[in-house]
C-alpha cells in the first residue's frame, strides 16, 4: 500500500498543475476579451515552435549522450558521480549547441 502513493501523489501534483496553468490562461483571456485588448498575444508563430523543437532535440540528444558516457565512465569511478557529472556536463554542452544552431538558422530566416 505504500508503494501506490508516491506515484499517485505524483500524478495528482502534475494534474494540479496542469488544471491551474489552463485555468489562469483561460481566465487572462477572458479579461483580455473584455477589456477589449487584442488577445494575439497568446498566437505561437509557427517558426518560433520549429525552433524550438529543434531546441528540444538537440537538448535529449545531449541528455541520452550524457547517460551512456555516464555508464561507461561508472566502471572507472563511483556510479553516481558519474552519472549526473556526465548527464549535466552533456547537456549543458548541447544546449550551446542548440543555441548556436538556433541562432544560425533564424538569421538565415
Amino acid at each position: 500500500m505504500e508503494g501506490i502513493v508516491v506515484p499517485v501523489s505524483f500524478f495528482l501534483a502534475i494534474f494540479a498543475i496542469l488544471y491551474v496553468y489552463y485555468t489562469t490562461r483561460t481566465k487572462e483571456r477572458l479579461a483580455l476579451i473584455e477589456k477589449g485588448a487584442d488577445a494575439s498575444i497568446f498566437k505561437i508563430d509557427p517558426a518560433a515552435s520549429r525552433l524550438s523543437l529543434v531546441k528540444w532535440g538537440i537538448f535529449l540528444i545531449g541528455l541520452s549522450v550524457g547517460v551512456i558516457s555516464g555508464y561507461a565512465l561508472s566502471m572507472a569511478i563511483d556510479e553516481v558521480v558519474a552519472f549526473f557529472t556526465t548527464i549535466l556536463l552533456a547537456g549543458g554542452v548541447s544546449l550551446i549547441i542548440a543555441y548556436r544552431v538556433v541562432d544560425k538558422m533564424d538569421k538565415r530566416n
